[in-house]
């Protein structure tokens, strides 16, 4: 991995200062291509997805250069789910058998990944407190962790990813921020009212005509 880093160095020279930091052009093309990406999942777009996939290889690589395990495996996570979610959005079918439309989580549902997530944060943080150099092994691991369930729920067309996505952001500003990426702590911040207006977005497509909580909890 160091051989390769070093590499892409040219892709981790400074673009620019941001308050005291150097921006390298890793960072700023990851953030153009992420918000644009966020855009097209508001508009339930399918351009979200490979827009998604570039904005997640650079920032493994933004990552991984700042020893954020955690967050760097997670971008390797989102490429697989993005190619899953591209896939599920252009022939994924609901529990109807038709073409997936934007709905809601069951109860069930929902009661069931808030436990997934509880019981794998402990248990990647642990992983990472031990198994590496971690500086934050706790912080690194929840964000990694919701943001998978997240992906999946976006994935799936449901209503709840943009929940995650607010607290996954929210995090995500706190860990950045200590690390001194100040365009990607700016990103983020911006991602948590784009998330608030995502999900008032999809929620205006579940009012014209969208099921809502129908079916299995876990399709």
């Amino acid at each position: 991995m160091d051989a390769l880093l070093q590499l892409l160095q040219p892709l981790f020279a400074p673009a620019f200062v941001l308050l005291g930091s150097p921006i390298s052009w890793t960072e700023l093309i990851a953030f153009v291509l992420a918000l644009w990406m966020v855009l097209c999942n508001m508009r339930v777009h399918v351009l979200a997805w490979p827009l998604a996939i570039a904005s997640s290889l650079l920032y493994f690589l933004l990552f991984w250069s700042g020893k954020l395990y955690g967050e760097a495996t997670l971008q390797l996570l989102f490429v697989a789910l993005a190619l899953w979610g591209w896939w599920q959005w252009l022939r994924g079918k609901g529990e109807d058998g038709r073409a997936l439309r934007v709905r809601r989580l069951s109860s069930l549902g929902l009661a069931v990944s808030i436990a997934l997530t509880l019981l794998a944060w402990p248990a990647l943080g642990l992983f990472l407190k031990h198994q590496t150099d971690s500086q934050l092994p706790f912080w690194d691991a929840f964000p990694t962790v919701a943001s998978v369930l997240g992906q999946w729920l976006l994935a799936r067309k449901y209503q709840e990813n943009w929940g995650v996505w607010v607290l996954v952001n929210g995090v995500s500003v706190a860990l950045f921020a200590y690390k001194g990426y100040w365009l990607t702590v700016v990103l983020y911040a911006v991602f948590i009212p784009l998330s608030v207006a995502g999900w008032r977005a999809w929620a205006r497509q579940l009012q014209r005509g969208a099921p809502a909580g129908s079916g299995p909890a876990l399709a």
